[in-house]
C-alpha cells in the first residue's frame, strides 16, 4: 500500500473538499474578494512610504542625517516638496512691487485648505483616506536676474497616492489661476509634480495597454480551448484571489509595522495575474486531458483527481517562489526586505486559491467548462507539439547547442554593465522637467532639492554660526557646489544645517558622486572639533543605496540559489536533475540581464540598468523559470515510468506539456508587459517579459528536454524511474498512467 507524504495528504484534503463542496468555496472566496478588495486601497495607503532613505539602516550616513533633520529641524518625513516658479507674463524682470505681490498671493494660498477631489472610481467615501490639507508655502529663492521667484510648497503624503495627486492638481490649478489674474505665469517642479505630469501623459497608454493585454489573454485562451467560459474564467478567478491577496499583504504589513515601497502593490498585482492564470491553465489542460481519456468518469470526480495531482506541482512551484523571496530578509536595503514578505504572502494566498477556488470552479462547471468545443469527444491528432517533441528528441545535441548559443549571445551583453541609481526617465519632456530646466539656466540645478550637511555638538555642547564658518567656507570651494546656503541652527543651538546647491541634477550620477566623495571628504576634514557631521539629501541617499544594494546582491544571490537548489533536490529526489535545472535557469537569468543591458545601456545610451533590476529579475526569472522546469521535468519522469526508450518518454512529455507551458508563458509574459505602461518601469517590463519567454519556450521546452534526451534515465541519478507495464500498453496514449510514488507532474 502506498504511503503518501503529509503534504500530499493536506493538498488532497483541500482539493477534495473544494471539489465536493464547490459552491460553498466559491461563495467564501467571493465574500473575501469583495471585502478585502474594498479595504485594500485604504490599507495600502497606510503602509506605503515614498522616501527611499527611510529604507536605509541608521548606520548609513544619509539615514543618520535624515533622523537629525526630523528630530532637530522638524522636517516631516511624509512631506513632499513642490517648487513653484513665478514670473511676469510679459517676460520682464520682477520689480520690488511684484515680489511683494508674489509673497502676498503665496500667503493667501498658504491659508486655504485644498480639498481632495472625489473621483467616480474612488469607491465609498468611508474607505478612501481624505488627503485634504493646507499646504505650507514659503519663499525660497529669487533668480539673480530677477526673471523669476521660487516658492517652496510642502504637501503631506506619498506622491504615488491618487488622493495626494488629486490634491496637487487642485492646488496647481488654483495657483495658476490666482497668479494669472495678477499678470504672472507659473511653473511647477519636484517629485510630485513630475509624477503627476508623467502619469497624466501616460494615462491613455496605460488604459489601452491594460485592455490590450486582457484581450490578448482572453483571445489566447479562446484559441486554445475554443470555449468562452474557459477564456473568461481565469481572469475572473485570478482577479478575485488577487483582491484577497493585496488586502492580505496590506493587512500583514499593518500588523507587523512594515512599510511597503510605492511600486510594490502594482508589482504584486501583475505577478498574481500571471502566476494565477498559469496555475489555472495547468489545471484546465490536465482536466481536459482527463475527461478525454475517461469519458465515462463524472466531472467532479475527474476534477478531484487531477486537482490532487496538479495541486502538488502547483504547491512546489509556489513554494519555490516563496522561498526565493524569503532570502530578501537578509537584505540591508529596506525596500528589498519589504518586497520579499509582500510577494511571499501574496503568492501563498494565490496558492491557497489555486488549491480551493480553482478546483471548485472546475467541479462546478464540469464538462460545460469547454462548451461549445467538441474536443472532449475525440483525441486530437498529433500536431505541432508532437512534431516539436519528436524534433527535440531526434536531434537533442543540435537543439541543445542552438539554445545555449542563443542564451550565451544574449548573456554577452553583461560586458560593462553598470547600475543606475537615478529616477527612471520616461523619455518625455514633462512640464515639470521644463520648469526644472528653466530654473537651472540661472540657478544651480540642485536648488529645489539641496544636499544638506547636518552638524551636531557632542557632550551637550552648543554651536554658533561663527564656529561653522570654516566648514561653510570649505564647502564653497568644492567643485560642483554651485551655492552654499546660510547656516541654520536649531532652537537650542545643538545642531546646525547647511544646505548645498549642486550644479548637477540631484538625480544624476554626478550629484551622487559629489555627495559621497568630495562633499563628505570636506565635511570630515573641516567639521569643528567636538561635533559629528552627516551628509543627507536625495543625492546622498542614493549614493548610500548603491552601497547597500551592492552588498545585498552579493548576499542574496548565492543564498537564494542554494535554497532553490535544496527545494529541487527534495522535490525531484535526484542529485543530477536539480543541477541541470539550476544551470539552465542561471543561464536564462544571465541572458535576460544581458539583453536588457544591450538594449538600454549600450543601445539607448542609458546610464545603466535600474539598480533593482538584477535582484528582482534574478528572483522572478529563477523562481518562475523553475516552475516551468518543474512541470516539464516531472512529466518527463512520469512518462519514463512507461515502458520504452527514454527518448520516447521525453517526446511524449514535450507533446503533452508544450501547449500548457507555451500558453502559460505567453500569459505571464503578457501580464509583465503591462508594466511598460507605468512610467519608469520600461526596463523591468522588458526584462521580465523576455525572461519569462526564454524560461518557457527555450529552457523548459528545448534545453531541459534535450538534456533529458541525451542523458536518458540517468538524469534522475541516483534514483532511476523504473518502467512499469501494468495498464500501460505503449500504443495507447489515452490510457491514464498509474501514479508514481509521488506524482507532481502538471
Amino acid at each position: 500500500m502506498q504511503v503518501r507524504p503529509p503534504e500530499d495528504i493536506v493538498i488532497r484534503a483541500l482539493t477534495g473538499y473544494s471539489t465536493r463542496h464547490p459552491w460553498k468555496v466559491i461563495a467564501l472566496w467571493a465574500v473575501l474578494g469583495v471585502v478585502l478588495s474594498a479595504l485594500a486601497p485604504t490599507l495600502i495607503a497606510r503602509v506605503t512610504q515614498h522616501q527611499a532613505g527611510d529604507f536605509l539602516p541608521r548606520s548609513y550616513d544619509s539615514a543618520a542625517a535624515s533622523q537629525i533633520a526630523e528630530e532637530r529641524f522638524g522636517v516631516n518625513p511624509d512631506a513632499t516638496t513642490v517648487t513653484v516658479l513665478v514670473a511676469r507674463s510679459d517676460g520682464s524682470a520682477l520689480s520690488a512691487a511684484d515680489q511683494k505681490r508674489v509673497e502676498a498671493e503665496a500667503a493667501k494660498l498658504g491659508q486655504r485648505r485644498v480639498i481632495m477631489p472625489r473621483e467616480e472610481d474612488d469607491g465609498p467615501a468611508f474607505l478612501v483616506p481624505d488627503r485634504s490639507q493646507t499646504p505650507r508655502i514659503a519663499p525660497a529663492m529669487t533668480a539673480p536676474d530677477r526673471s523669476f521667484e521660487l516658492l517652496s510648497v510642502q504637501l503631506l503624503g506619498n506622491p504615488s497616492d491618487k488622493g495626494v495627486q488629486g490634491v496637487y492638481r487642485t492646488f496647481r490649478d488654483a495657483t495658476r489661476t490666482q497668479f494669472a489674474e495678477a499678470g504672472m505665469r507659473t511653473g511647477f517642479t519636484g517629485d510630485l509634480a513630475d509624477t503627476v505630469d508623467t502619469t497624466d501623459a501616460h494615462e491613455t497608454a496605460a488604459t489601452v495597454g491594460g485592455a490590450l493585454v486582457m484581450g490578448f489573454i482572453v483571445l489566447l485562451n479562446v484559441l486554445v480551448f475554443r470555449s468562452a467560459l474557459a477564456a473568461l474564467l481565469p481572469l475572473l478567478a485570478v482577479a478575485m484571489i488577487g483582491g484577497v491577496a493585496v488586502g492580505a499583504v496590506a493587512g500583514a504589513a499593518l500588523l507587523t509595522g512594515r512599510k511597503l515601497d510605492a511600486s510594490t502593490p502594482n508589482l504584486i498585482s501583475v505577478v498574481l495575474l500571471g502566476i494565477g492564470i498559469d496555475y489555472l491553465l495547468f489545471l484546465l489542460f490536465r482536466f481536459r486531458e482527463q475527461l478525454r481519456n475517461r469519458p465515462e468518469q463524472p466531472a467532479r470526480e475527474a476534477a478531484e483527481q487531477i486537482s490532487g495531482r496538479v495541486g502538488t506541482a502547483i504547491t512546489s512551484a509556489a513554494l519555490t517562489i516563496v522561498a526565493a523571496f524569503a532570502t530578501l530578509g537578509l537584505a540591508t536595503f529596506g525596500q528589498f526586505r519589504s518586497l520579499g514578505p509582500a510577494i511571499a504572502v501574496a503568492v501563498l494566498v494565490m496558492l491557497l486559491g489555486s488549491l480551493t477556488l480553482l478546483p471548485a470552479l472546475l467541479a462546478a462547471a464540469g464538462r460545460k467548462m469547454f462548451w461549445p468545443s467538441a474536443s472532449l469527444h475525440h483525441e486530437p491528432s498529433e500536431g505541432r507539439a508532437a512534431r516539436f517533441g519528436a524534433l527535440v528528441t531526434r536531434r537533442p545535441l543540435m537543439m541543445l547547442t542552438a539554445s545555449v548559443a542563443l542564451l550565451a549571445a544574449l548573456a554577452a551583453g553583461l560586458t560593462g554593465i553598470r547600475m543606475d541609481y537615478g529616477r527612471s526617465d520616461s523619455g518625455d519632456l514633462t512640464p515639470a522637467a521644463a520648469t526644472a530646466a528653466e530654473i537651472s539656466r540661472t540657478l544651480p540645478a540642485g536648488v529645489s532639492d539641496p544636499t544638506s550637511v547636518f552638524v551636531t555638538a557632542k557632550d551637550g555642547g552648543t554651536l554658533t554660526t561663527a564656529r561653522l564658518d570654516g566648514l561653510s567656507h570649505a564647502l564653497t570651494q568644492v567643485k560642483g557646489v554651485g551655492k552654499v546656503g546660510q547656516t541654520t541652527l536649531d532652537k537650542d543651538h545643538r545642531a546646525a544645517r547647511i544646505d548645498l546647491y549642486p550644479t548637477a541634477s540631484p538625480q544624476s550620477q554626478q550629484a551622487r558622486d559629489l555627495a559621497s566623495g568630495p562633499i563628505r571628504d570636506t565635511v570630515a576634514q573641516h567639521a569643528p572639533a567636538g561635533t559629528t557631521a552627516h551628509v543627507g539629501g536625495t543625492a546622498a541617499i542614493f549614493a548610500d543605496i548603491s552601497t547597500a544594494v551592492d552588498h545585498d546582491l552579493k548576499t542574496v544571490f548565492p543564498v537564494a540559489a542554494a535554497l532553490i537548489a535544496l527545494i529541487l533536490l527534495l522535490l525531484l529526489r535526484s542529485l543530477l536533475a536539480p543541477v541541470v535545472l539550476m544551470l539552465s535557469v542561471g543561464l536564462g537569468f544571465a541572458a535576460t540581464l544581458g539583453a536588457a543591458t544591450l538594449l538600454f545601456q549600450h543601445g539607448l545610451g542609458k546610464p545603466g540598468v535600474n539598480f533593482t533590476l538584477p535582484l528582482v529579475l534574478f528572483l522572478f526569472v529563477v523562481a518562475l523559470g523553475t516552475d516551468y522546469n518543474i512541470l516539464i521535468a516531472d512529466r518527463i519522469r512520469e512518462e519514463m515510468h512507461r515502458p520504452g526508450p527514454a527518448r520516447a518518454a521525453v517526446s511524449r512529455a514535450v507533446r503533452h506539456t508544450t501547449p500548457a507551458i507555451a500558453t502559460a508563458g505567453l500569459v505571464l509574459a503578457g501580464s509583465f508587459a503591462t508594466l511598460a505602461t507605468t512610467p519608469g518601469n520600461d526596463q523591468i517590463a522588458f526584462a521580465m517579459t523576455l525572461g519569462i519567454m526564454l524560461s518557457a519556450l527555450v529552457l523548459s521546452l528545448v534545453l531541459v528536454p534535450a538534456l533529458a534526451a541525451l542523458l536518458g534515465r540517468s538524469i534522475w541519478w541516483p534514483f532511476h524511474p523504473r518502467p512499469t507495464t501494468a495498464g500501460h500498453p505503449q500504443h495507447r496514449t489515452n490510457t491514464p498512467a498509474p501514479e508514481p510514488d509521488r506524482v507532481t507532474a502538471y
